[in-house]
């Protein structure tokens, strides 16, 4: 119904002054609050704040917990499916039961190729030993020429040490150092250089760094001694090495019977390994699912029974209550809102 030019001037509902919409008063009538009208009220447009559920309630790092733990599920469970693929073309192929047809070979490259994007698939979160952590993974290296029975015999050296073209770092080596502090004075010097030096469980010195770092290092680590344990002079170039994967596919052959039973072993080998990281991820995933039933907030099952209590006792009143009481649960809802509502279900 439209609103002739001539109406009469709007007038403010009675009530919250400060929150009151303007209604027309030819569809209040005179007497206001016991007019029956039959032009619809327009309530004034709110922005209605997104319905939010769940996680969307959480704060970001358990978000980013739940997402980390997600992707390497995912890529782990590729690589296993792939893995069981492999598995029973290498066995059919042992027992003649498959010709040489190019079949195994485009297999194993295909698990060669994810195993390589194995850092980007996963989010991060799975190092070459397929251990999960949603922060930085890291890869565990031994530098050529530092190792305990090297550096605790001599007498007091400094040691001059490059991580890849970085601000050089100095470690002083004295007689009588125990292997634990040696140790520790290089994690000292090198962690403003983002490597850690620890005593593993051989007891022999290894270091840590980022696994986005490692080729920086692997490339340009160099050290300087003073004639002692390292030649003195010019930095010299090192070798490092990392710690061997967990899974190797590219020295997996198919050429021959023999090369073919070998690299079944270590499919075998490589497919226990990825569902013990399935089940580390699993309990990962369990544990923060637990976290987030605890930060859940509290039922309001009751509260929103009074609410609806609430509504249907002023609906059901003729006046103008019935229908502020009606228009007031209408405002602000969009077709989103009853699509995020009904998602609720």
């Amino acid at each position: 119904m439209q609103i002739s030019p001539q109406a009469t001037p709007t007038v403010i509902v009675p009530g919250n002054a400060g929150n009151a919409s303007a209604v027309d008063g030819t569809a209040l009538g005179m007497n206001g609050e016991n007019a029956a009208t039959a032009t619809p009220v327009t309530p004034t447009p709110t922005s209605a704040a997104p319905l939010r559920r769940g996680l969307t309630n959480m704060d970001q790092p358990l978000q980013d917990d739940i997402s980390g733990a997600q992707q390497a599920l995912d890529f782990l469970e590729q690589s296993a499916a792939q893995l069981r693929n492999l598995k029973a073309d290498l066995s059919a192929r042992l027992a003649n039961r498959q010709r040489a047809d190019g079949t195994l070979e485009a297999r194993v490259r295909q698990f060669s190729n994810s195993w390589r994007n194995r850092s980007q698939a996963s989010g991060g979160t799975l190092d070459a030993q397929l251990n999960f952590s949603n922060k930085t993974t890291s890869t565990r290296f031994t530098v050529r020429g530092m190792n305990l029975a090297n550096l605790r015999p001599g007498g007091r050296e400094v040691l001059a040490i490059s991580l890849g073209g970085q601000n050089l770092s100095s470690v002083v080596l004295e007689p009588g150092l125990t292997d634990q502090q040696i140790a520790q004075r290089f994690d000292t010097a090198l962690a403003p250089g983002g490597v850690r030096a620890t005593l593993g469980e051989d007891g022999q010195l290894e270091f840590t760094a980022a696994e986005s770092q490692w080729a920086t290092i692997r490339d340009g680590i160099a050290v300087q001694g003073g004639g002692l344990r390292f030649p003195t002079g010019q930095l010299n170039r090192v070798k490092a090495e990392a710690q061997a994967p967990a899974v190797d596919p590219d020295s997996w052959q198919t050429t021959d019977v023999e090369a073919i039973r070998t690299t079944l072993q270590q499919v075998l080998q490589a497919l226990a390994q990825v569902e013990r990281s399935i089940t580390s991820v699993q309990t990962a995933l369990n544990q923060v699912a637990a976290r987030v039933r605890n930060a859940a907030p509290a039922d309001t099952s009751d509260g929103m029974e009074q609410v609806a209590q609430n509504f249907v006792s002023s609906a059901g009143k003729p006046g103008y209550q019935s229908l502020l009481s009606i228009t007031s649960a209408l405002a602000g809802i969009s077709r989103e809102r009853v699509i995020s509502l009904l998602s609720l279900r």
